[in-house]
């Protein structure tokens, strides 16, 4: 059995995935990003019948990285994040740093303390909850999609940097999964400290553009990445959307350059993101 660490184990993914791998008998650090979330983590615990070490680890802070690092573990799970949505032309400059403060440079930073000490090691795994938005790009979402887009880079990197030490780097690409976290991304305008009046697009009428699925194909490929039962390195899930996603990103290829104005001139997806209520599943 493993040491796993988890960070943003406190909801969505990272909690499910820590209280699996703690039924399947692994030894699971669960990260959570406020002390709040400690105790409320620890009760789901308790009511699942398993045993979490759940800690404070913000990975935006320089002193929750240093203790981190004092843990022995076998596995490290990148699965903390944020999602800023709205136009490029108008998301304040604070939200764009905090988007890549805990999507990148916090993650990257914990990365190093522990792939040091997996080289000194000669193994261990590290996995990163990347997104198919770090593969492709969609209209309101250049800020989460930029940070995703940034993993994806620094995972392939280790990927190639670590493989004479044992270790093994993979990627998790989830899609639109119903959990919140996307129709949330959505409501972030409602925290900016702008001029409206100078924003490009009224956010009150946007909603995130896509029929969302059951988030099991996360829970249950993620463990399975993290165990070793999946040896591969990228996991675009579900496997269903695994020729869209392709066929979008040959399509950059042989895109022109935008020539028309007006409604006629707007893309399908962000037309859809007019037309679709939140929260909208797959049927």
């Amino acid at each position: 059995m493993s040491t796993v660490l988890i960070t943003g184990a406190g909801t969505g993914f990272g909690k499910e995935i820590a209280l699996r791998l703690a039924e399947n008998g692994h030894d699971v650090i669960a990260g959570v990003e406020i002390i709040a979330q400690v105790t409320a983590l620890r009760q789901a615990a308790t009511e699942r019948g398993v045993e979490l070490q759940v800690e404070k680890l913000d990975v935006t802070s320089a002193d929750d990285r240093d203790n981190a690092w004092n843990w022995e573990i076998d596995v490290l799970l990148n699965n903390a994040g944020i999602s800023e949505g709205g136009s490029t032309a108008d998301i304040p400059e604070d939200h764009l740093r905090r988007q890549f403060d805990v999507n990148v440079f916090g993650p990257i930073l914990l990365t190093q303390g522990f792939a040091k000490q997996m080289v000194k090691r000669g193994g261990g795994t590290i996995v990163f909850m990347s997104s198919v938005a770090g593969l492709t790009t969609d209209p309101f979402t250049g800020a989460y999609s930029g940070s995703k887009h940034a993993i994806e880079a620094f995972a392939d990197a280790l990927h190639q940097e670590l493989a004479e030490f044992g270790v093994r780097v993979a990627t998790i690409n989830p899609g639109p999964f119903l959990t919140g976290f996307n129709d949330t991304m959505f409501e972030t305008w409602k925290t900016w400290r702008d001029d409206p009046q100078q924003r490009v697009f009224d956010y009150s009428k946007l909603a995130f553009p896509h029929e969302q699925y059951d988030p099991e194909p996360v829970f249950s490929t993620t463990v399975a990445v993290i165990t070793g039962d999946d040896t591969g390195y990228r996991h675009v899930l579900p496997v269903e959307t695994i020729p869209q996603t392709k066929e979008q990103m040959a399509a950059v290829w042989d895109r022109r350059q935008n020539t028309g104005s007006g409604p006629d001139a707007r893309p399908e997806l962000v037309q859809k993101a007019y037309d679709i209520e939140p929260a909208t599943p797959v049927f």
